[in-house]
């Protein structure tokens, strides 16, 4: 998946301008995936710290290494069916962030009531009339139940978060620097380190920064925020098992990756235990997932609790499970 997003990249952004924030354990994977992007320029977070720190620092440094440049923002998890079509998208998102001050979100128009994402609220008045207009964003909401998401899909003014987004480097400093002001002075810091002891200061001063999100941190209290539609490109974000299994088997079934499974009175599972084989007997609609010292059993209309679960243990410091 990191490969096919680099390749629908490719029209927009070449590999030396290419920025891939990874960690310890993935880096050298992502070097041997990625041999175009500059080895400086795949940085591993010394310890997690969610997507406000990530971005600050890529921000940081293209402003450093590319002057005042538009950069985007572009999770690896996700599918898009049609390319071209995401490449035009982001043209024109490129050519929004010339506004002084402005952030761009991409919006997704719901195709059912999705409770495993967020949503955007737009201003209905468009800020400008050709296709596809720019909206204003009033504001973000979480995951919903599904009453409330039955009720965004028919209002028409809700948007599925994309999380891609598009803005000038220096706009988004400025909103970390008003915002989150501790994360924008720690990293400004290891920006402003020498080559020779970026890592150094990375390790000294990224574990101190605050473990928030982007949207949270930042985009719900912004202003120049604006929601670029973005419909017709096959977007689909692959952050959840239940949304791996419906990629992999939209027509139902079991799905196993890696190993076999044997069923009795069982449907419409996704198994991935490799090297093994895996029983079920009348289970429906579960995930089941195995890594040498660790397994994982839910319903998958529990899927969107596994970041619970990752704080719980975390908690319980047993953060090598992750």
């Amino acid at each position: 998946m990191l490969e096919q997003t680099l390749a629908r990249l490719a029209p927009v952004a070449k590999p030396d301008n290419t920025w891939i924030i990874t960690n310890r354990e993935l880096r050298v994977a992502v070097l041997r995936q990625a041999p175009k992007v500059p080895p400086q320029q795949v940085i591993a977070e010394p310890v997690p710290r969610n997507t406000a720190a990530a971005i600050a620092l890529g921000a940081e440094l293209i402003l450093r290494t590319r002057g005042d440049v538009p950069m985007g923002v572009f999770p690896s998890d996700h599918v898009i069916a049609h390319p071209q079509k995401f490449a035009n998208i982001i043209r024109i998102g490129i050519q929004e962030t010339k506004r002084p001050g402005r952030l761009v979100v991409l919006g997704i128009p719901p195709a059912r009531p999705e409770t495993g994402y967020g949503y955007i609220e737009v201003i209905e008045e468009p800020h400008r009339r050709e296709p596809p207009p720019v909206f204003r964003v009033r504001r973000f909401i979480e995951k919903p139940d599904l009453q409330r998401a039955r009720e965004f899909v028919a209002a028409g003014n809700y948007y599925w978060n994309a999380g891609i987004f598009l803005w000038r480097a220096s706009s988004i400093l400025e909103a970390l620097a008003e915002h989150l002001p501790e994360i924008s002075e720690r990293l400004r810091r290891v920006a402003e380190a020498p080559r020779s002891k970026f890592t150094a200061a990375l390790e000294r001063w990224y574990p101190g920064c605050q473990n928030i999100s982007i949207d949270y941190g930042v985009l719900e209290k912004a202003r120049g925020l604006v929601c670029l539609p973005a419909g017709g490109m096959g977007w689909n974000d692959l952050g959840s098992w239940a949304a791996l299994y419906e990629e992999l088997a939209p027509n139902g079934g079991t799905v196993t990756q890696g190993g076999s499974v044997v069923e009795l009175d069982a449907a419409n599972n996704y198994v991935q235990a490799p090297g093994k084989t895996v029983a079920l007997i009348g289970v429906k609609d579960f995930i089941v997932v195995e890594t040498p010292d660790a397994l994982l059993i839910m319903p998958r209309t529990q899927a969107q609790k596994v970041g619970k679960l990752v704080q719980e243990l975390e908690k319980q410091g047993k953060d090598k499970l992750l």
